[in-house]
């Protein structure tokens, strides 16, 4: 199982890195470093909560865990770094379009994280289409 998780953040990581680089070759506010660690970060807090507490399930007869109440806590976590990438300053509004792309990268994060590559790939080649046809129209 050590394996199949390792594979999972190294997966979660990539697939971070690939809309960190479209952020970064636009030059916005959050680039390649901060998509793979929120992508890499949201894999492993949807790891440990899918399989971290099993031990402790096993020793107390009857007891069951919420492996979705993480996850939850992950998306509201992912909104306080993204209020970081958002700067209002003389009434223009500048990195929201980086703040949503954040969370969508940790989206994709826990997606790997439970083994959905197939919807993590598309969401990570979704993101940035959406983020360019954004600043498009």
């Amino acid at each position: 199982m050590t394996w199949v998780f390792i594979l999972r953040l190294v997966v979660a990581g990539l697939l971070g890195t690939v809309v960190g680089i479209e952020r970064e070759w636009l030059v916005k506010e959050a680039g390649f470093g901060t998509h793979f660690l929120v992508s890499l970060g949201s894999a492993l807090f949807m790891l440990i909560s899918q399989w971290g507490f099993e031990e402790f399930l096993a020793t107390h007869d009857g007891l069951r865990l919420d492996p979705s109440r993480v996850a939850a806590q992950v998306v509201s976590g992912i909104g306080f770094i993204g209020a970081g990438a958002i700067i209002f300053h003389r009434q223009i509004v500048r990195g929201l379009t980086t703040a949503a792309s954040l969370w969508a990268i940790s989206g994709v994060g826990m997606a790997t994280g439970a083994g959905m590559y197939g919807v993590a790939t598309a969401a990570t080649l979704l993101t940035p289409v959406g983020a360019v046809g954004v600043t498009l129209f």
